[in-house]
């Protein structure tokens, strides 16, 4: 999202949104949401098969191989979730950045530094980043006993990510931040999701657009939709919503992306009717997402909780503890989550399974005879 004049408050123990925006610069910071008080159930969502192999000495089998790019798997026990602190009813952090620039212009651009110390800080403290995909949909293949974690950025800017002459990322982008911070950090996935509008990433040539799509996609990151024109929808009808989804959404095949399972509202303005965010159709082309971001301010409730709603995913502003973000942005959150780790997400390392204390077995709704594991 562009940054609004005011993005949207969000009353977290009941997830209503009550969005107002009024355009008036980049200056200012997202209201004061109140804080969210925790998980409140799980439903299982299906994720892809990891192939076990012997037992590993913690009880926990592991596979003889896994997907490029991912993690080695296990197949968790109860013994083991309880060795890891496994709460896969956890909060994730879903982190939105804007612009990354040399010298900040508004309170919601960051500095490449500030990025890559939040980049590091996320590392030493064992968070893993996935994309919005996999975590709107539940496949959530983080190692034992790390953290998930979803870097996003808003708008396709230049600032995120561009090719230099010998098709590498341009220094200072988000990207190249990314990768560097993984290249110290092994652990450290490096991926994020793009959402995009009409000029990704600035480009106006579509050589240049297909390329720079083609490298994000075949490094593993996420470019998505964020609408054609960058609109605030709740002004708009349904079928003025849709056409902005379905325009940019056939831009993204164009430029050899997949289709988009995930969105962010511009200005985490939801439509007038919630419903045309998430599926419609335009023009004869259809949508259907897994997921629908808003702007930000507080953890995510786990994918697989009862209450996680899929049409309005909670985000938090990348940013420091001043003025209005002195509780509901980034360092305040991974502060207070450090402070409160039984509210957070901790990974069995099992795609195949959930795991969760005990005390949260009430809460669990299994679907597609996927395994619940309480300890």
């Amino acid at each position: 999202m562009r940054a609004p004049g005011a993005l949207p408050r969000l009353i977290g123990v009941t997830n209503v949104v009550v969005i107002t925006v009024a355009v008036v610069g980049l200056s200012l910071l997202p209201g004061e949401p109140p804080p969210q008080a925790g998980p409140k159930g799980v439903a299982k969502v299906q994720g892809s098969t990891a192939q076990p192999g012997s037992p590993g000495p913690s009880g926990a089998a592991e596979p003889a191989t896994s997907p490029v790019g991912q993690p080695p798997g296990v197949v968790a026990t109860p013994d083991f979730a309880r060795q890891v602190r496994a709460n896969e009813a956890g909060l994730v952090p879903v982190l939105m950045y804007h612009r990354i620039l040399a010298e900040r212009h508004a309170s919601l651009d960051r500095t490449p530094d500030q990025l890559r110390k939040e980049l590091e800080k996320l590392a030493e403290r064992g968070y893993v980043p996935i994309t919005a995909r996999e975590f709107a949909t539940g496949d959530i293949r983080v190692p034992a006993g790390k953290y998930p974690v979803v870097l996003t950025f808003d708008d396709g800017h230049p600032s995120h990510f561009g090719l230099d002459a010998n098709g590498a990322p341009l220094p200072g982008t988000a990207v190249a931040v990314i990768q560097e911070v993984a290249s110290r950090h092994p652990g450290f996935r490096p991926t994020a999701t793009f959402w995009i509008n009409r000029e990704p990433f600035g480009l106006r040539d579509r050589a240049a657009q297909e390329a720079a799509v083609r490298w994000l996609v075949d490094h593993g990151y996420e470019v998505a939709n964020h609408t054609w024109a960058h609109p605030n929808l709740r002004t708009l009808k349904r079928k003025k919503v849709s056409e902005q989804i379905v325009r940019i959404e056939r831009l993204i095949k164009k430029l050899g992306a997949p289709p988009s399972q995930t969105m962010a509202l511009p200005y985490g303005s939801m439509p007038r009717n919630k419903g045309a965010a998430r599926s419609g159709s335009w023009d004869g082309t259809r949508y259907d997402f897994a997921g629908v971001f808003l702007a930000g301010a507080e953890p995510s409730l786990s994918p697989y909780a009862k209450k996680f709603d899929r049409g309005a995913i909670q985000r938090i502003q990348s940013n420091g503890k001043k003025g209005e973000c002195r509780k509901w942005c980034s360092q305040y959150w991974l502060e207070w989550l450090d402070k409160h780790p039984g509210e957070r997400y901790v990974s069995d390392g099992d795609p195949e399974r959930i795991s969760i204390p005990e005390k949260l077995r009430g809460n669990i709704v299994t679907k597609r005879g996927l395994q619940v594991i309480a300890y």
